[in-house]
């Protein structure tokens, strides 16, 4: 049998005393927390561990004595045996270290006082199969503190080191109160620990503290004010609801709105992954804020609004002229290919009306773009997403036109794919079961016959124009979209990056840990084996998959194999960004 002990660092000086900890359960081990200095009341010590039982959570007991030798303290060692009968113990510990060597000695006393492990080297190993073997971990405990153990995505051990890890992890964690006592404070006892030396304060990060619950009040009143703003009947009217799903920038508002209410909440975060959803949204929105405002200082000088809004106007210009010369050449004979004239010049002359509704839109909006541009572009004030979410919605109206060509090309496109594949069935003798939703055997007459006939060359014939059509505008389409989906994923990278846990695994790689290593420190002949405990960090990988923080996904939801079948038989792709139902 093995006993492991695990044995923060910043005690192997401490002066002699009482070992406080707390025995695994369902393992062979021990955590040692911190050491009670002598001089000291045992009864003392049992009212102040009773109440950090009630503040911890943790069942934290006298483990054993701990013998640190000192000039005037000869007896020490006998003193401190002599306590095992005070306090009550299933196994009694008796720790101690000679000077000048890095080793421990340990005696393990059963309740009943007889011994059940030694490793002092004086005596006769010889029985060393009917003793427990002792190794010490040696960890810091500060590190382990602050850190929080992952699910090891390898198998690296067993279930119960695992097991045995974790319960580690957790039990130093919920012992902070118990580390806010040290050996400086008044009072009648005095403990070393990882904060022995002076604790970790900050008045900036106080002030913070004390200054952030008003700001967080008055910030959730006035998104409270804002969702009952919205809770207006009118928003819920179908044309106002359906445009404001589709425009970028009304989604990016929802759902900057819903992570405010969940960083600016007053409830205090109780989990790991909720302070970590937190600090990442708020450090994301201080990002986005930062970068907003430095486009904002690039567009206001030298003219950049004026500069850009005389650009627009030739630019839309510029992109109706070469729809009209693309048109003119569909209604010739492009490439060579013999198209139906009278349908090619009904399709070229309906595409050429649009377009040229389009530059009288354009001509008429002219003189007022500059001031548009100069209020739309305050927005980035509120971040650079909700400038590119704007971004996003003016190429979209700005390309309606192109869009309308799409849903016009593909609509009769998919007509003629339909009735072709419809008619096809006739020939075979089946027909399309709706109930059913499969295909049936049917017997037609011969004037069912001659009809679908007639129907069917005269649609055959008609594809090639209809399709040359479809595929320019689909063509075109797929252009616009690349570049909204390039925003898109500007947008979601910087709503869903988190920076807050990069920095941690950049700055201290052990606040976010997969695992431990073990290190060999003294394996001298007699003495317990001692090993020095190190964190594993996550990889980086890693901090991203489990960090990164849910969001609205502007990917597309079929796979690729059904988006090109979608295209090929002509049925209306529409990239709209859908909320992620997904939760943490």
């Amino acid at each position: 049998m093995v006993l492991k002990i695990f044995f923060p660092k910043c005690c192997n000086t401490a002066d002699s005393g009482l070992l406080v900890g707390r025995w695994i359960p369902g393992q062979d081990s021990a955590v040692v927390l911190a050491v009670i200095h002598y001089p000291f009341i045992p009864g003392q010590v049992k009212k102040y561990l009773t109440q950090m039982r009630s503040q911890t959570k943790v069942d934290l007991t006298v483990l054993g004595s701990w013998s640190m030798p000192k000039d005037g303290q000869e007896g020490m060692d006998s003193f401190l045996k002599d306590l095992s009968t005070i306090f009550p113990h299933s196994r009694w510990l008796q720790l101690s270290r000679e000077s000048g060597k890095r080793a421990f000695t340990c005696r393990v006393v059963q309740e009943n006082g007889k011994p059940a492990a030694k490793k002092d080297g004086d005596d006769n190993n010889d029985d060393d199969d009917d003793k427990d073997k002792i190794i010490f971990v040696h960890y810091d405990q500060r590190k382990v503190m602050l850190s929080q153990l992952h699910p090891v995505q390898e198998q690296k051990g067993s279930e119960e080191e695992s097991t045995e890890l974790r319960t580690m992890f957790q039990t130093v964690a919920q012992s902070e109160p118990l580390f806010f006592h040290d050996m400086y404070d008044e009072g009648p006892l005095k403990l070393t620990h990882w904060q022995s030396e002076g604790r970790e304060a900050s008045i900036i990060v106080e002030l913070v503290k004390q200054a952030s619950v008003p700001v967080c009040i008055v910030l959730t009143w006035l998104l409270s004010v804002w969702h009952w703003l919205c809770s207006f009947r009118i928003f819920h009217v179908w044309p106002v609801q359906f445009i404001s799903s589709k425009l970028s920038t009304c989604v990016q508002t929802g759902y900057r709105a819903d992570h405010f209410q969940t960083v600016f909440s007053t409830r205090k975060a109780t989990t790991h992954m909720e302070f970590m959803r937190k600090a990442n949204i708020f450090v994301s929105f201080l990002v986005d804020i930062a970068l907003g405002l430095l486009l904002i200082s690039w567009l206001y000088r030298e003219n950049r609004i004026s500069q850009l809004a005389n650009t627009l106007v030739p630019a839309a210009d510029h992109v109706a002229k070469e729809l009209q010369e693309l048109l003119e050449w569909l209604m010739g004979a492009p490439a060579g290919l013999k198209m139906n004239r009278a349908l090619d010049q009904v399709l070229g002359r309906f595409f050429l009306y649009h377009i040229h509704l389009w530059i009288s839109y354009i001509r008429l909006m002219s003189p007022f773009i500059e001031m548009i541009l100069w209020y739309v572009g305050l927005t980035a004030c509120l971040g650079l997403t909700f400038a590119l979410s704007v971004l996003s919605d003016i190429v979209a109206l700005l390309t309606f036109h192109i869009y309308c060509f799409y849903v016009y090309g593909a609509r009769l496109y998919y007509l003629k794919i339909y009735g072709l594949s419809s008619l096809w069935r006739l020939f075979r003798g089946k027909k399309w079961n709706v109930l059913r939703q499969r295909v049936d055997s049917c017997s037609y007459d011969l004037d069912q016959l001659f009809i679908g006939t007639l129907l069917f060359t005269i649609l055959l014939f008609l594809l090639p124009t209809t399709a040359l059509y479809y595929l320019v505008f689909t063509l075109l389409r797929l252009v616009v979209v690349m570049f909204q989906g390039l925003i898109h994923l500007s947008v979601d990278f910087i709503n869903s990056f988190p920076l807050f846990a990069m920095g941690l695994r950049l700055c201290r790689p052990y606040r976010v840990a997969e695992g431990v290593k073990f290190q060999v420190l003294s394996e001298e002949p007699g003495t317990p084996l001692h090993l020095r405990m190190e964190i594993n960090p996550l990889k980086f990988s890693s901090v991203l998959q489990c960090y990164r923080t849910p969001t609205y996904s502007c990917y597309p939801k079929d796979s690729w194999v059904a988006l090109c079948k979608k295209l090929f038989i002509g049925e209306l792709v529409y990239p709209w960004r859908q909320k992620s139902t997904k939760t943490d």
